[in-house]
């Protein structure tokens, strides 16, 4: 019997290690596609030998995305940036990148193509990033009809940014600065947003649906970064940054290596992301979110 193929751009990264994990697991043959093969190359072991193939293919590049979905039978889209770098630019990456995608697995005949979006995707947000994630989905829908799009709040696990960024910070801090204290997020578990695309993949009844995924729990990014310390071993005094000092500060860092923050990102954390009232949810496709006291200990 011929195993399935899936695709996954950007499936290199916190989300994709999962996501190819349990792909395979479930039977297909994955093939892992990003702008080199070397981090890829890690994810064989995943998998029995052969089940999991490195493929070089940007999403800014025509014929690597053509390549990697021939006789593909799902896809998945991955790629996102949190700041521009060169010409990696959100235009080219949230929008221009995931429509060559869209557009792509459709003339190749794909079953199913899953978009990961953002929460918070608004054309109308203050922030750049959204206002691309929100207009990348039109242009995959357009391209596609019945892919599936996914939009997940702060995605956490082990080995991921979240919560170790904040956990380093503590470490090394004697007092933890917080930007955008009060706003709410619902940090969801990567092994659920992996399973619920897992499942996606799998039930043609959901074509062309939105779904937001959030965790079990609202909490502030005060409550986060107290959290965060805690777990960490390193509890320490919070300081609330100021907006104005917030944008200040970023105004410099986005100059310098590594764009540690910018002030889109600033506009963002004044925004809240939590799954909307009538929303799809993780919920529906059978899953029971993690808390972060369960999975993290």
């Amino acid at each position: 019997m011929t195993r399935k193929v899936a695709t996954v751009f950007g499936g290199s990264g916190f989300v994709g290690q999962s996501v190819v994990g349990r792909l395979a697991r479930a039977g297909y043959v994955v093939r892992v596609a990003g702008r080199t093969a070397r981090l890829a190359a890690t994810l064989r072991m995943l998998g029995d030998v052969g089940q999991v193939v490195p493929v070089v293919a940007s999403i800014m590049d025509e014929a690597g995305c053509v390549a990697a979905l021939e006789g593909c039978d799902l896809a998945i889209n991955l790629v996102g940036i949190l700041s521009p770098r060169g010409p990696a630019t959100f235009e080219a990456i949230h929008v221009e990148g995931a429509a060559r995608v869209a557009r792509l697995a459709a003339c190749a005949g794909v079953e199913r193509l899953i978009h990961v979006s953002a929460l918070g995707a608004d054309v109308s947000s203050p922030s750049a990033y959204a206002r691309s994630k929100a207009e990348g989905e039109c242009a995959v829908t357009r391209a596609m009809p019945g892919a599936v799009i996914i939009r997940p709040s702060l995605i956490f696990g082990v080995g991921g940014p979240f919560p170790a960024m904040f956990a380093r910070m503590a470490r090394f801090m004697p007092v933890v600065p917080v930007f955008g204290a009060a706003t709410r997020f619902q940090p969801v578990w990567v092994g659920d947003v992996a399973e619920g695309m897992l499942r996606l993949a799998t039930d043609g009844s959901m074509a062309g649906a939105v779904f937001e995924f959030g965790g079990p729990r609202i909490m502030t990014m005060r409550q986060i970064v107290a959290w965060s310390a805690r777990w960490a071993g390193h509890p320490r005094p919070l300081f609330e940054v100021p907006r104005w000092l917030a944008n200040a500060q970023a105004s410099v860092l986005e100059h310098l290596p590594g764009k540690v923050l910018t002030r889109d990102q600033v506009r963002l954390l004044y925004v809240d992301n939590v799954v909307a009232p009538g929303a799809r949810t993780i919920e529906m496709l059978g899953i029971i979110p993690a808390p972060m006291d369960l999975i993290l200990g």
